[in-house]
């Protein structure tokens, strides 16, 4: 009786978890640039690849998931799997904890839940915790040749999932410097008259700079910051200026966010940055001596591209 009301533990724990990461992983997708950003970071890819690694290891976590809810495998391979995936993510953790500290998202599940990285290794750990019972008292079906076809199924619906929810274009990173557009004067005067939180310098008149108009309450914002900070770290060369809007008590949990308190800002007011930003934020503006050349979006924003861009 003991041994049943403990296999009956075990198949609950074994749902809830495959639950767990499938839901960990959906959360990643929408939006999906912080995770694809996390392994150009880590150096494990670059802008090109990093995109398919993140579609990889989001269809992993639906493949783990869906073997544990139908309790496939498990003491012979699904349970191994989980816990390796649950010890290289908290290898990962640890390592953002020496290299940044405690203080911000570590993104297990995008931006839906906000943990901090110590919080995900105690989840982690109570994770492989319920590994070693479902390992121990197992409840598997014996059904032969079926479950290997289904298994492979769970495998190529998985990794296939993230392509078809969130799927890769390969075509935005070289389509706005090739496109053209209307180039228009910025009236830099609005900024230097304006701006209330450090003085930007008159350089920015001069030459070429990526000037980028953000909201400090702004989702999207906050990942194109993360991804400029990225493409500064790889290329401090490129001119970067933040021209921020928002309650400035804000501006601790923006930087805890995306450690881009390297890159230089002035802050402005709503009606100032509106006039030159417009509505629909963040703002990406390529200039040249005063003169928007490109306007992108965060997603468009290629490191590759600013520097053909800087070298015309």
């Amino acid at each position: 009786m003991k041994e049943k009301i403990l296999k009956i533990v075990s198949l609950v724990l074994s749902v809830l978890m495959g639950l767990l990461f499938i839901y960990s992983g959906y959360t990643k997708l929408d939006p999906i640039e912080p995770f694809e950003y996390t392994f150009v970071d880590l150096g494990v890819g670059n802008w090109a690849l990093a995109p398919y690694i993140a579609r990889f290891m989001i269809g992993l976590e639906f493949f783990i998931g869906l073997m544990l809810i139908f309790n496939l495998y498990l003491k012979k391979f699904t349970v191994k799997l989980t816990a390796a995936t649950l010890v290289m993510f908290t290898a990962y953790l640890g390592f953002m904890i020496l290299n940044e500290g405690n203080n911000s998202n570590c993104g297990c599940f995008g931006t839906a839940i906000v943990m901090t990285p110590f919080q995900a290794i105690v989840k982690n750990v109570i994770m492989l915790a319920v590994c070693f019972f479902i390992y121990k008292f197992p409840v598997q079906y014996s059904l032969g040749k079926l479950g290997t076809a289904i298994s492979i199924l769970f495998l190529l619906t998985g990794l296939a999932m993230p392509h078809v929810l969130n799927y890769v274009d390969l075509n935005y990173s070289e389509a706005y410097l090739n496109k053209p557009e209307d180039k228009f004067f910025l009236s830099l005067d609005t900024l230097y008259n304006n701006a209330y939180e450090t003085t930007p310098p008159k350089t920015l008149s001069q030459g070429k700079h990526v000037l980028a108009f953000l909201s400090l309450s702004c989702q999207h914002c906050r990942i194109a910051a993360k991804k400029i900070r990225l493409i500064h770290e790889k290329n401090p060369d490129i001119s970067f200026y933040f021209i921020l809007n928002g309650e400035k008590e804000k501006m601790k949990w923006f930087y805890l966010d995306t450690k881009t308190e390297k890159i230089p800002y002035t802050m402005l007011r709503a009606r100032p940055f509106i006039y030159l930003a417009g509505t629909n934020l963040p703002t990406l503006y390529l200039v040249n001596n005063s003169t928007v050349e490109h306007a992108v979006n965060y997603i468009e924003l290629d490191q590759g591209e600013i520097e053909k861009w800087l070298a015309e």
